[in-house]
């Protein structure tokens, strides 16, 4: 994406089927600001968009992952209206449930500070690779603030009791943390780290796009649903209406023929 920092903070780079999306603020530690609200938004919904790309990688530029807000943007949010800071807020939700709702598997890479909103967006990630020097914090307890806006994602990635824990003290944790309370999948020496992305990648391009990009909402209507009876007669239509489709077709056609399916070959 191009020239200056303020306008364009990040890159969209594209290889083949895979987007990879760059925070790209590096003397900032790819800290939040409007800008860069308003600039992840609009390439996510661009990437959502492109029926060609199949899978999303998130990484940041520089020593860190996201550090969280911009220290001069939260100087000047502190000093505006409540309805001003009410539609700043409502421009960061709308970000995480972009990034969590995206019709294509996400993957992020994370390496040193994840902070704050950092946090919101591993959390949205459908997968969460790190290495063992990264640092998180939901630290805005320290300010008299709460994490409310990415909280819906960070619960549901590590659970109501951690997140009582964290929340609260906005106590600084390492990887194995993160690993264990489950906001990452797995932690991967540095140098191993852009292997073990292109495993998942791989993985997720053998799988069926349509299967692929489905699951997180599978998961999230399953995990929803207080009705049994209904979720029951739901997931039978799903998978009713996935085995007649050409890609269920094609899938288990593959699978009896014994050869890979169409989709593995527009990688």
């Amino acid at each position: 994406m191009a020239s200056s920092p303020q306008e364009h903070p990040l890159v969209l780079a594209r290889s083949g089927a895979v987007a990879r999306i760059r925070l790209d603020r590096p003397t900032l530690h790819n800290a939040f600001d409007a800008g860069l609200i308003t600039a992840l938004t609009a390439t996510l919904e661009q990437v959502a968009a492109d029926d060609d790309l199949r899978a999303v990688v998130l990484e940041g530029s520089g020593a860190s992952f996201s550090a969280g807000a911009d220290l001069h943007w939260m100087r000047g949010m502190a000093s505006a209206s409540e309805a001003a800071n009410r539609e700043d807020a409502l421009a960061l939700a709308r970000l995480m449930r972009t990034l969590d709702e995206l019709p294509k598997p996400t993957i992020a890479r994370v390496h040193g500070a994840a902070f704050g909103g950092g946090v919101g967006l591993i959390a949205c990630c459908d997968i969460a690779i790190g290495v063992p020097d990264a640092k998180f914090g939901l630290t805005e307890s320290k300010l008299g603030l709460l994490p409310a806006v990415i909280s819906p994602y960070v619960i549901a990635a590590i659970g109501p009791r951690e997140a009582r824990r964290w929340f609260a003290t906005a106590e600084i944790f390492d990887a194995v943390t993160a690993l264990r309370i489950g906001l990452l999948h797995d932690v991967v020496p540095a140098d191993a780290l852009d292997a073990a992305i292109e495993r998942q990648l791989a993985l997720l391009l053998k799988a069926g796009p349509l299967a692929a990009a489905g699951a997180k909402r599978l998961v999230a209507r399953v995990a929803g649903s207080a009705e049994r009876d209904r979720l029951d007669a739901d997931n039978a239509n799903l998978i009713a209406r996935l085995r007649v489709s050409p890609e269920g077709q094609e899938g288990l056609s593959a699978f009896l023929d014994k050869r890979t399916p169409a989709w593995t070959h527009k990688g």
